[in-house]
């Protein structure tokens, strides 16, 4: 019985090994090369570029302070329509104390010059009644007491102005009102009630009381790299995606082309702006992150092939056109021309036709 058993065993690792060297063997066979194959097609091949960028209203403008001063109220907030001249927040006038000197000295003085000159209006008009005085020389003091009474008129509204930030017959036209300078949104409102503001000068830009634009009138802005700007021109359509917002597409045209580079990352990049058509209804904000694509070049029913399928040579191109079938299937190296290719496909301006069969990459198979 164990005889037996050996020799069932000896038989069975015999098989084995057969096996294993029978499997190794016909996996170190060269295995037959297949490629894939290609009719050429007409279709249509367009060519495009994507630059990134931003949706930016056209018009935005901050609001500025015409005189220094501390907030006392804020009667807006961002996101809120305004209308030009509509009234955003109130200022509170902290005087300067030399030009509060300055404008008080200035009432005293006119008050000194106006008593002076009614004075002697009064005695110039006894004597011209009395016929002692020339007409000429009357209408002289009356002429300098009116222009004293008007000094002292300007010389308090000054006062009212630096002491108050307005006068009685200016109280309209307040520079304490800060008032938007164009109708649209308010974006931001960066000051809060207490906050010191200044006003604008030679010194400093003046502090920003809010940030209005025109929403209804926007734009994308952003680079495309030196190598594609020589193929834009002014009018061409764009297709704008806002990453935010995938599912809302919508058209532009491109209106503005730099003409001078601003190196980025060590490449040449150019601005370009597009003037943007919103969909009605569609809620759109500034700063908003977008990408505009841009068709460089387009050409209708040409014959198109895989670019796989095509061999650089230098500057020539080249296919491997399949003669035959089966076990006679043989490949012809021809010359072609091609034309514009957008990344997948590529035109072939001569060299195949619809009929020919090309030979494309060598298929991989899976292990």
């Amino acid at each position: 019985m164990k005889k037996y058993f050996k020799l069932f065993l000896a038989a069975l690792v015999l098989l084995v090994f057969i096996g294993t060297f029978v499997f190794l063997y016909q996996k170190s066979l060269p295995q037959p090369v297949v490629y894939e194959e290609f009719s050429p097609k007409m279709g249509d091949i367009s060519r495009t570029t994507i630059v990134t960028g931003k949706i930016e209203p056209r018009n935005e403008v901050s609001v500025k302070p015409q005189i220094s001063g501390i907030i006392t109220e804020i009667l807006k907030e961002a996101g809120d329509l305004v209308t030009q001249g509509e009234v955003i927040a109130k200022v509170k006038v902290i005087p300067d104390m030399n030009q509060l000197s300055s404008a008080e000295a200035r009432v005293r003085l006119a008050k000194i010059n106006v008593a002076q000159a009614r004075t002697d209006f009064e005695r110039e008009k006894i004597l011209y009644d009395k016929g002692l005085v020339s007409r000429e020389e009357y209408e002289k003091s009356q002429q300098t007491f009116n222009q004293t009474t008007e000094e002292v008129k300007a010389a308090v509204d000054n006062l009212e102005v630096v002491r108050d930030g307005v006068s009685r017959s200016n109280a309209s036209a307040s520079s304490t009102l800060i008032r938007s300078t164009i109708s649209g949104l308010i974006l931001d409102i960066p000051v809060k009630v207490g906050n010191s503001v200044i006003l604008s000068n030679t010194f400093n830009d003046g502090t920003t009381i809010a940030t209005v634009a025109n929403m209804g009138d926007l734009i994308f802005r952003g680079n495309i790299d030196e190598t594609e700007v020589g193929q834009l021109v002014a009018g061409m359509p764009m297709n704008i995606t806002i990453g935010a917002l995938q599912d809302l597409k919508f058209e532009a045209r491109l209106e503005y082309i730099s003409p001078k580079a601003v190196e980025t990352n060590g490449a040449n990049q150019f601005e370009i702006k597009a003037a943007v058509h919103v969909p009605g209804g569609s809620q759109i904000r500034s700063g908003y992150s977008a990408n505009a694509e841009i068709v460089l070049g387009h050409v209708s029913q040409v014959i198109v092939l895989p670019e796989s399928a095509i061999e650089f040579e230098g500057d020539d191109t080249y296919v491997y056109l399949i003669k035959g079938s089966g076990e006679d299937k043989t490949y012809e190296r021809r010359k072609v021309v091609t034309g514009m290719s957008d990344g997948i496909n590529i035109q072939i301006k001569s060299g195949v036709t619809t009929k020919d069969l090309v030979r494309g990459p060598k298929v991989v198979e899976e292990e």
